[in-house]
């Protein structure tokens, strides 16, 4: 199954840690990146969460660099009120996922931004698919964020965000904190 087949690198219990001194807010800052080369599933899920982040300040941005992570495919309208229903007045969730971002410091990352995706045992189900996870400061357990890979190119590319259930509100905005 090579590197990416049922069992994954490393029996598939691996962490890749990311970090960036600003995250992309345009395409030509996401594709001046390294990790742009999307020649790993990690990559691309670290990528899509720091995309994400700028949703409130440009959410057009946002669908654009999106579009380039999701390759052959474009965003869809659903996916596009998908993200809506879910970040539009809580963008703090995608900061939520770097290192730092708690509830009590209304998910304020350490800068700079660092971000671990990890897999596990049952992460590639077959050879050009990957569910990867990614920890919330704000969630119990990690969430899931599953990606294509395009035979052709060798690239991981965005499929679904599976990641952007509620987590715990910030301290600041929680009249009970």
């Amino acid at each position: 199954m090579g590197l990416f087949g049922n069992n994954g690198a490393n029996g598939g219990n691996r962490s890749e840690t990311f970090t960036f001194s600003a995250l992309p807010a345009a395409l030509a800052e996401l594709r001046a990146l390294p990790e742009a080369a999307l020649d790993s599933p990690f990559k691309t899920a670290a990528l899509a969460i720091a995309a994400l982040c700028g949703y409130e300040k440009d959410e057009a941005a946002v669908y654009e660099m999106l579009g380039f992570l999701k390759g052959p495919e474009p965003v869809s309208d659903y996916e596009k009120q998908f993200i809506r229903d879910r970040l539009k007045g809580k963008g703090y969730k995608a900061l939520s996922f770097f290192a730092g971002a708690t509830p009590q410091n209304s998910y304020t990352p350490a800068v700079p931004y660092s971000i671990t995706v990890s897999d596990n045992p049952y992460s590639y189900p077959d050879e050009n698919w990957a569910t990867l996870y990614v920890t919330s400061g704000g969630a119990d357990s990690p969430r899931p964020v599953k990606l294509r890979r395009k035979p052709s190119t060798g690239q991981w590319f965005l499929n679904e965000l599976q990641c952007l259930s509620d987590i715990r509100e910030p301290a600041s905005s929680d009249p009970w904190a």
